[in-house]
């Protein structure tokens, strides 16, 4: 059988001068006009974004505020509505495990500790026992937003069959 017969329908040929076996470049499918596509994070990068972001803001936090741990809280809602949003969907069950495990990664650094590495992880934990509304605050937001994404994900999957 030739090699052109054996061609699937719709496949291109490879380009002159293209290594064999090498996929086709595939290309972004544009979305609907005036939207701007967000990232699409996997599962690690997810839990990266919000951990290097979470630990950034606790940083700021203790230089600039004092370790206002409310602010900090505050500004943990966005950044969890931020890794929900942008997780690709196969990895959307991520989300709402690491937005707890940034939270306290970052609170070391927002937590007022001035006895040394004792002092740090006591306000670690008074921290995380203080501001555990914010925690759960956080994480509710990241799994109703995983949720409602896998929910439209279902929809349109079903309505395309």
């Amino acid at each position: 059988m030739p090699p052109q017969a054996r061609r699937r329908a719709g496949e291109r040929r490879p380009a002159a001068g293209a290594q064999r076996g090498a996929r086709p470049v595939r290309t972004a499918r544009p979305g609907p006009p005036g939207q701007v596509p967000g990232p699409r994070l996997t599962g690690l990068g997810g839990g990266l974004f919000c951990t290097v972001a979470m630990s950034l803001l606790g940083f700021l936090d203790q230089l600039l505020f004092g370790s206002s741990l409310t602010l900090y809280g505050v500004l943990f809602l966005p950044v969890c509505l931020l890794t929900a949003l942008w997780v690709r969907g196969s990895d959307l069950l991520t989300a709402p495990v690491v937005v707890p495990i940034a939270f306290a990664v970052g609170l070391f650094f927002a937590a007022d500790g001035s006895g040394g590495l004792l002092g740090r992880l006591m306000g670690l934990v008074t921290g995380l026992a203080t501001q555990a509304g914010w925690l759960y605050g956080g994480t509710l937001i990241a799994g109703v937003t995983v949720l409602v994404r896998r929910v439209l994900w279902v929809r349109a999957r079903r309505r395309r069959t």
